[in-house]
């Protein structure tokens, strides 16, 4: 009996050969079995492993597809399997869909064109071009706001846009405040700058406006950092009249707002904070998690009164975007590309919730279900600490709550679960095997 590796290998084996071209369609998985004498179980694991190697692309409603760069002729070929004791990680969190792949494909076709590829791989500044800043402010566009396109600016990716942005408004010693669990590159930025993390005390609907008060009261903030939409890692997101208080308060104590949009996407109904504070509010946004981690370019949307100050510091950081990249979202923006691959991932990311609810049922677990991460409350007798050392003795990679936190503050007994990156069946059997851990809570890796 055949098993499934050897079929892979033959299938892998005619596309380096060019038997079977790119871009050409494999048969449906039934059909598949049929012609290789091999049961309809084994076919579907040949065309998992098929699209593990990179070789092939699923589109959902059409087929399995041969990718458009196949195995270059005399390239080592992929393990046909993970290797043992290979990891799972769910800390990194970048959302990739089936159809991902042939998606950027078709839509890169025109730009590889060696009049075309010179000119996008030529240098360019941070506020890009005017046409890719049109393209970017439609794909920006939340619950009926849409930024003014000269105000665009680009980084080389998302985190540079924090740091360029934090640098601009927060000098060395200055406090900045920021959501008791916050984003962990925060936390970097602010060590090498010298800057005061001040961490604002949050409920059930996000940041609180009154901590705001009560912090600028105590000593003044030069901003403040806030994820209003499906913050990392609580994966809360404030309601209307929530964000209207807090840019109340903001404007009123004169206090400038940077506004991470990076998970927004997902929320596409709901307008940012920036819609109600325009000219205090600094938003940035990438394209890592909306379109795919390996193209990196970072937007921050600056008022007018500091957009000179912050184009000057993403100069002088080398922080300015490639252009390879502006043209590329640019063409994925004008011909659909953006809105199929956010559509896409916001049907993915409640799959994976519905799964994540599924295995964590019965557990004190913190999400939305638009979301892709959640935050898990973990049972006594378990430590953060102690059950992260656990389930990487699995395996298996988990953030602890620490790592959100700021300076001393107590780190609740809690671990974020990135759910984008594997694949579903490996997402179901990590999440498996640490309910089974979280249960069995063994006496020499715990203490009250």
């Amino acid at each position: 009996m055949k098993d499934y590796q050897s079929v892979a290998d033959a299938v892998a084996e005619d596309i380096r050969v060019g038997t079977l071209r790119p871009g050409g369609r494999l048969p449906p998985q039934r059909e598949f079995a049929r012609q290789h004498g091999i049961a309809n179980s084994t076919a579907t694991r040949v065309y998992q492993e098929l699209a593990r190697r990179g070789l092939t692309v699923g589109e959902v409603g059409r087929g399995t597809f041969v990718r458009a760069v196949p195995v270059a002729s005399g390239a080592s070929v992929p393990a046909l399997t993970e290797p043992a004791g290979s990891r799972i990680d769910l800390g990194l969190n970048y959302p990739v869909v089936p159809e991902q792949s042939a998606l950027l494909a078709e839509g890169l076709g025109g730009l590889l064109r060696p009049d075309a590829l010179g000119h996008a791989l030529s240098p360019v500044g941070a506020s890009g071009l005017p046409a890719v800043q049109e393209s970017a402010a439609d794909m920006l566009v939340r619950g009926g706001w849409r930024p003014d396109p000269t105000r665009i600016l680009f980084a080389g990716n998302g985190r540079q846009a924090v740091s360029a942005v934090i640098t601009t408004l927060v000098p060395p010693g200055a406090r900045l405040g920021v959501e008791e669990l916050t984003y962990p590159l925060v936390k970097a930025v602010a060590g090498r700058l010298g800057i005061t993390l001040v961490p604002l005390a949050m409920d059930d609907a996000g940041l609180i406006p009154a901590a705001v008060e009560e912090a600028h009261a105590a000593a003044p903030l030069r901003a403040v950092y806030v994820q209003p939409r499906l913050h990392n890692p609580l994966s809360l997101t404030m309601p209307a009249q929530r964000v209207e208080r807090l840019a109340e308060v903001l404007l009123r104590l004169g206090i400038p707002a940077v506004e991470d949009a990076v998970w927004a996407f997902l929320r596409d109904e709901l307008p940012p904070l920036a819609a109600y504070m325009p000219e205090r509010t600094v938003l940035i946004d990438s394209l890592s998690k909306r379109i795919a981690p390996g193209l990196t370019l970072g937007f921050a949307v600056a008022p007018a009164a500091l957009a000179g100050e912050i184009e000057a510091t993403l100069r002088s950081g080398g922080w300015a975007p490639m252009r390879f990249a502006l043209e590329a979202a640019h063409r994925w923006q004008q011909d659909g590309t953006v809105k199929k691959l956010v559509e896409a991932k916001q049907r993915e990311a409640a799959v994976r919730q519905e799964t994540a609810a599924r295995y964590l049922a019965g557990f004190a677990v913190r999400s939305d279900p638009r979301s892709y991460h959640c935050w898990w409350q973990l049972p006594r007798p378990w430590r953060a600490d102690t059950f992260v050392a656990a389930a990487a003795r699995h395996g298996i990679g988990v953030v602890p709550a620490a790592a959100f936190t700021i300076g001393g503050n107590h780190a609740p007994n809690a671990i974020r679960l990135g759910l984008a990156s594997p694949q579903p069946d490996v997402l179901s059997q990590a999440l498996g095997t640490l309910v089974e851990l979280a249960r069995s809570a063994p006496e020499d890796l715990v203490t009250d």
